[in-house]
């Protein structure tokens, strides 16, 4: 058995400076409902999401979510804000390697909280955790290559562009970006970027990021 073969573990509770990953749960699903049905966010997710989103849209995704996180098969958290931890701003969600569709990993945050680098840094810990507790040696993310945002993250994160892909998404035909995050890649990354955030000769800015 491979280590992308055993089954994973219940979803834990994970954290970061500013945010709070919780498992995903069946009251999460109205908060989901409110804020997930909007073309600035589904545009080029893949186009099994249903649009128009149905008005059990919600529902329906986190009872498929829980059985699959029952099953050991996928691992998915809400993405809370811990000055305001009790409603989810996002999801950020990690599956293992099937050798088949490069794609490892999801996220999608309300726009109302991008810019402000909150899911790089949800990505970075759920990538941590990835490579740390789950001991993979990478995760296989992608895009559609007209999601800038997306993109940089990857590239933040120490990703390399490995090809692109036929891809079809809620707003028609394109092309996907397929990545690769090699874990000794990726941690020499963090640690260069963590370099330069502590240098004194280093200006901050302010980074165009979701």
């Amino acid at each position: 058995m491979t280590i992308f073969e055993k089954p994973l573990p219940p979803t834990p509770v994970l954290e970061t400076e500013r945010l709070i990953l919780r498992p995903l749960a069946p009251a999460d699903a109205p908060v989901i409902q409110r804020r997930f049905p909007r073309w600035e966010i589904v545009r080029y997710l893949n186009e099994r999401v249903p649009w128009p989103y149905p008005d059990n849209g919600a529902i329906r995704f986190v009872e498929i979510c829980e059985g699959e996180m029952a099953r050991g098969e996928k691992l998915y958290w809400s993405i809370r804000l811990k000055d305001g931890p009790d409603e989810l701003i996002g999801i950020v969600n990690l599956w293992p390697d099937d050798g088949q569709s490069c794609d490892m990993r999801g996220f999608w945050l309300d726009p109302e909280f991008q810019g402000r680098g909150l899911m790089t840094e949800a990505a970075d810990r759920v990538t941590d955790y990835a490579f740390r507790e789950l001991d993979w040696p990478h995760l296989w993310v992608s895009n559609d290559d007209r999601n800038h945002p997306s993109a940089r993250v990857k590239e933040r994160q120490g990703a390399r562009l490995v090809a692109f892909e036929p891809f079809r998404s809620v707003s028609g035909d394109g092309r996907r970006m397929v990545w690769l995050i090699e874990r000794e890649a990726y941690f020499k990354t963090r640690a260069t970027a963590k370099t330069s955030a502590t240098s004194p000769s280093e200006t901050p800015t302010n980074q165009d990021c979701i």
